[in-house]
């Protein structure tokens, strides 16, 4: 057997790190971070074990970057839905419906997001938090920011406050009245972005509940023998 060329060996590590990042997706939103172990994510995504320890320092670095993923792509969905605009007011207004949206739509997710994020770890280095830091950069430019590297900081802890906000046990905020704040705060008209409980919103929200969608992965192996060598190569 001829050995596989670099770019099939390239393809093999993206899908086994997709399918480790959904399957931490999935196993943290039945079961939650502490009852998700690194041996059930490895069976779920159908991976040789040792490939966890390859792509991820451990369990929440690992999690963290399967909630960034989904947080980019929820927002990139936002900023490019139809009609696609270059408006920077709508575009922000948007990328706040996104965010508040996940808070909404994916407590358990974002609540275990959260309090990673509070660790002494912090925020995971990672591409997803890397293309999520781009995408709402690229917002608070187009929005007009005189200096996106003041900004962007401060709509990121804005933000990540109001998600808190909505999500702390026994006395939540409701989500429109944040982004009420969140809106008045940058001169946004209510009409703007994805109001509540609008009819766009409603197709919207049942389309989040499948987040498969945001994972690469190919079909699932579940100890496919070329993709076990592989991970021993490694």
């Amino acid at each position: 057997m001829s050995p596989r060329s670099a770019s099939v060996n390239e393809e093999l590590r993206r899908r086994s790190r997709e399918r480790l990042l959904q399957a931490a997706l999935e196993l943290v939103g039945e079961r939650g971070f502490e009852a998700t172990t690194l041996g059930a994510i490895a069976d779920r995504a159908g991976s040789a074990r040792g490939l966890v320890s390859y792509y991820f320092p451990g369990k929440r670095q690992l999690v963290q970057s399967a909630v960034h993923r989904v947080m980019h792509c929820t927002l990139e969905d936002a900023l490019e839905q139809e009609p696609r605009t270059d408006d920077g007011r709508e575009r922000l207004a948007r990328a706040i419906d996104a965010i508040l949206g996940l808070a909404r739509d994916q407590p358990v997710l974002m609540r275990q997001h959260m309090a990673g994020l509070l660790q002494a770890e912090g925020f995971v280095q990672c591409p997803e938090q890397r293309r999520l830091a781009e995408l709402l950069g690229d917002t608070v430019a187009r929005y007009g920011s005189d200096s996106v590297t003041a900004d962007y900081p401060m709509l990121r802890a804005l933000l990540m406050g109001a998600v808190y906000a909505a999500l702390v046990p026994g006395v939540p905020m409701p989500v429109p009245v944040l982004r009420s704040e969140l809106f008045e705060r940058y001169g946004l008209d209510w009409d703007m972005g994805v109001p509540p409980e609008s009819g766009t919103d409603a197709e919207a929200r049942q389309q989040e509940q499948d987040l498969s969608r945001f994972f690469a992965t190919g079909e699932r192996t579940e100890g496919r023998p070329e993709e076990r060598t592989a991970a021993q190569a490694e």
